[in-house]
Order: structure tokens, then sequence, then C-alpha cells
């Protein structure tokens, strides 16, 4: 898989959650992908500060990317 067709299925995955987050009055966006394996996004909206974001960003974020692209190792969330 290419580093694009990598970046296309993880913006498929967020585009999968994106809905979810908003519903809450967050969002995401995707910063970076490092050496392959790495996701890091940022959390925003009322998904800053949100107690349970850490959560959400393991079994939701995380999950739903692997699904996309398997070779992910690790999903960050970086504050701003």
């Amino acid at each position: 898989m290419t580093s694009e067709e990598l970046r296309l299925n993880v913006e498929k995955a967020l585009d999968e959650i994106r809905p979810f987050l908003q519903s809450d009055g967050g969002d995401i966006s995707l910063l970076s992908i490092e050496n392959g394996s790495l996701v890091k996004v940022q959390l925003q909206g009322a998904c800053v500060g949100c107690s349970v974001n850490q959560m959400t960003l393991k079994s939701g974020v995380e999950m739903t990317i692997k699904k996309y692209a398997p070779q992910i190792e690790q999903v960050i969330n970086i504050e701003v």
C-alpha cells in the first residue's frame, strides 16, 4: 500500500467516526502518518478536555483506523 493509499484509508476511517464526534460537538482531523504505522490526530471542539477522549481515541478511533489500515500500530492525539 502506498503512502497515498494509506492516507486515503485513514481518512475513510475518520469519515466513519466523524458523525459520532460531531453529534457531541466535537471533531477530529488527521495531522500526519509517520513511518506507515503511527497516526497523529487532533481532537477538536467538545472532544478537547472531554474526560473520556482517551477511551474514544483507543476504542473508537484507533480500532476503526486499524479496520481500514491494519498496518497502523498506534493512534495518538496531539493537544493544541
